[in-house]
């Protein structure tokens, strides 16, 4: 819940402006905003998965700094390679998402494609 509040709503909110203001139908709006949460906790899941498996010098950040902070973590919960899986189970139900829209959404699942890339 913590990572849907966070930056899921975030993106969640942008999407929908976007598709509200591009014209979007209830429908799409609807699959918009599952795709955006999705992305959001799929951008949320990654963070904290290579907060914890990356150096600081390649995430040009602090690595380790969510475990130091006790912030409430996938991998903190689950296990890397349970985080693993459920990042993957996220990406796959933001692209799932976008089959309710009948334009392109090739960038789309680009964006989801590029986030998850940085785990495998």
């Amino acid at each position: 819940q913590i990572h849907r509040q966070k930056t899921g709503a975030l993106i969640a909110a942008a999407a929908a402006a976007g598709a509200i203001i591009g014209g979007a139908t209830a429908g799409q709006l609807g699959a918009i905003a599952e795709y955006a949460s999705n992305l959001g906790l799929l951008f949320q899941i990654t963070d904290d998965l290579l907060d914890v498996t990356q150096e600081t010098a390649t995430l040009g950040k602090t690595a380790g700094k969510d475990a130091a902070a006790k912030k409430a973590t996938y991998p903190g919960l689950l296990g890397v390679d349970a985080t693993r899986e459920a990042a993957l189970n996220i990406y796959q139900d933001a692209c799932d998402a976008l089959a309710g829209i009948s334009e392109e959404t090739g960038l789309l699942e680009a964006i989801a494609g590029r986030i998850i890339n940085r785990i495998k």
